[in-house]
């Protein structure tokens, strides 16, 4: 659900990318490359693939070498969404000895982890298979890399769910409260978008069958929120949806139990470890002698 005001994916990538080297070198002092490597000495590096995955931030190494040094030669050999697997060579870089060593933290630090998140995502998408069921990814990014997490998630085959608090209206369970339930929440909400000529979606977080009854009775929603439902009550929750808008399975799903909740018949299921709790892909960039 991408808004207009979404930042441009190399835009992002550039400004994750130079507050990570600004983190890194504050200006340009590598004192280890400096102390031992002269600094007009010429070399060569390859990203060598130590791990089994979905690669993801190529176009990242790709503006990282740019950002540091324009002379680099960059020479993709894999791309982004390309599955990998041990041995592999994903890109070659030639230039000054130290860009090369300048630049290789930090293009390693993020496009490990948005390997890891592609990865992990794959794996759902392949529990999934077979089914009209989609994975959704959720808010529970790490703050300042939820765009580059929210684009490993699509090339690892996920949907991306609202990209911030901008772009859907979700009404969860503490708005519901504060709001004076359901009726109020729906109600309240409908006018608000008429007051300000809005053209936005909106879903809401229900906890139970009964909730669910009340959402039904008010109408005017696009989606629900099954949130922490059992099995039995979930395959209930969509039978009593009927088909008037799209159901959503939320709360702790894990790989071994995406499979029976897609069974149900939800038309999608949200994950908040495709972001929050991955294990990186192993990469490293090692000098070419």
């Amino acid at each position: 659900m991408r808004s207009d005001n979404t930042p441009d994916l190399i835009s992002e990538i550039d400004r994750v990318v130079q507050q990570a080297l600004e983190e890194d070198l504050r200006g340009d002092k590598d004192h280890s490359s400096f102390a031992c490597i002269p600094p007009n000495q010429e070399g060569k590096a390859k990203l060598l693939v130590k791990d089994k995955g979905i690669l993801t931030g190529m176009l990242i190494a790709e503006r990282t070498f740019i950002l540091v040094d324009p002379d680099v030669r960059f020479e993709p050999i894999l791309k982004d969404g390309d599955q990998i697997d041990l041995g592999q060579i994903a890109f070659h870089a030639s230039g000054r000895a130290h860009s090369l060593l300048f630049a290789e933290r930090t293009l390693l630090n993020l496009m490990q982890r948005l390997s890891g998140v592609a990865t992990r995502t794959q794996q759902f998408v392949q529990e999934l298979a077979g089914t009209k069921t989609k994975v959704l990814d959720t808010r529970k990014t790490t703050p300042g890399l939820r765009i580059l997490e929210k684009w490993a998630v699509t090339l690892g085959g996920g949907v991306n769910h609202r990209s911030g608090l901008y772009d859907m209206i979700m009404l969860k369970d503490n708005h519901v409260d504060h709001a004076g339930g359901i009726a109020n929440a729906i109600r309240s909400t409908q006018d608000y978008i008429q007051k300000n000529d809005l053209d936005i979606k909106v879903e809401i977080e229900v906890r139970n069958l009964n909730e669910l009854q009340q959402v039904l009775d008010e109408g005017s929603v696009d989606r629900v929120m099954l949130d922490n439902f059992s099995f039995e009550d979930m395959e209930r929750g969509v039978l009593m949806v009927d088909g008037q808008f799209e159901t959503e399975a939320s709360g702790g799903i894990e790989l071994g139990t995406a499979r029976r909740y897609a069974d149900c018949g939800v038309d999608f299921i949200s994950v908040g470890a495709l972001t929050h709790s991955v294990k990186s892909i192993d990469l490293s960039l090692k000098t070419v002698t």
